[in-house]
């Protein structure tokens, strides 16, 4: 969507990009709601965002392009390998920055005033989407293949800031909260997790009987709900905060309600209170994937713990879970 929010982009794999502006109330959708422009690429497009302030777009594909609306050829492209570039997105406080995914496990920066990229980190698995903090202008976030979401710096992409593990399955999409604190992930493993930027945990899961594979999550501009589509061709809205109940409270109601916060706040360490609050119900297939994760993971720990007692003191490397899962870093 345009800064002014009067128009839209959209991209396909039939090589065409579509320029559309929001028709005027009462108009016919089916006859006035036409694209205003298009424009015939030379190869697929695979993702599109828009620049926070200016009109200019960029999509990927084979390449990066940057367009201006108006003209009908990139005003300037980037390529970096050989490997299609999965999806993009412009950084919403330095707008002249944007974040890819490749299909060659890369993540990669780029910043439309110069004439080449700026450095990228390449992952030991394909990463599937990136979005932005939208109050830290140096963190993004990725959601990758091997189930995990990783939180990067954009000044030192050596490491992750964090490691966000709860899903079982190859994390698909990722959007932040307007606030900057929380963004949602959407996986392969049918469920919908939200989680705080600085934690390692999920603190909800949503799911339901008939809800597929999740292809993209979109957090609502006022932090209330959180939406989400699916492969069963649906569209859901859920709430930020289930048990949250919407519209006017009566003052008592509302003075209740914040006592009720306070306490769980108070006691939130406390073991009784930690395990009502952190539990939640999933699907048996979920459960039992995530016991099998465990075992594995704490396998490997052992397996680690016991190369390191019997062996000669400095000789095994220890590498952290922030470090693990990158490979190497390109400039």
């Amino acid at each position: 969507m345009n800064p002014e929010g009067t128009g839209f982009v959209s991209v396909g794999e039939d090589k065409v990009i579509k320029l559309w502006r929001f028709p005027e109330d009462g108009a016919n959708f089916e006859t006035e709601w036409l694209p205003t422009s298009t424009i015939l690429g030379k190869s697929i497009f695979l993702s599109v965002d828009h620049h926070w302030r200016e009109p200019i777009f960029a999509t990927c594909g084979d390449q990066v392009d940057i367009w201006e609306d108006g003209r009908t050829e990139p005003v300037r492209s980037f390529t970096w390998g050989v490997d299609s570039v999965t999806s993009l997105k412009f950084n919403p406080i330095e707008y002249h920055v944007l974040a890819t995914t490749g299909s060659d496990r890369t993540v990669a920066l780029y910043d439309i005033r110069s004439a080449s990229p700026l450095r990228k980190v390449v992952m030991a698995m394909k990463s599937n989407s990136v979005a932005w903090n939208p109050m830290e202008a140096f963190m993004f976030t990725i959601a990758n293949e091997d189930s995990n979401l990783y939180t990067f710096d954009m000044r030192k992409l050596d490491k992750a800031m964090n490691v966000h593990m709860d899903h079982v399955m190859a994390a698909l999409d990722v959007d932040y909260c307007p606030t900057g604190k929380e963004f949602v992930s959407g996986s392969f493993d049918k469920t919908i997790r939200i989680f705080a930027s600085d934690t390692g945990r999920s603190r909800e899961v949503y799911h339901t009987k008939r809800m597929q594979r999740i292809f993209c999550v979109k957090w609502s501009a006022d932090s209330t709900y959180v939406l989400s589509g699916s492969d069963e061709s649906n569209i859901r809205v859920w709430k930020t905060k289930a048990s949250q109940k919407l519209g006017k409270l009566a003052p008592r109601e509302a003075s209740s309600l914040e006592y009720a916060e306070a306490l769980k706040d108070r006691y939130k360490y406390h073991p009784q209170v930690k395990r009502i609050a952190r539990h939640r119900h999933v699907p048996k297939m979920i459960h039992k994937a995530a016991a099998e994760k465990r075992v594995i993971l704490d396998s490997q720990k052992r397996k680690l713990n016991n190369r390191i007692m019997h062996s000669k003191p400095g000789s095994v490397t220890v590498v952290p879970e922030r470090k693990k899962h990158i490979v190497s870093q390109e400039e």
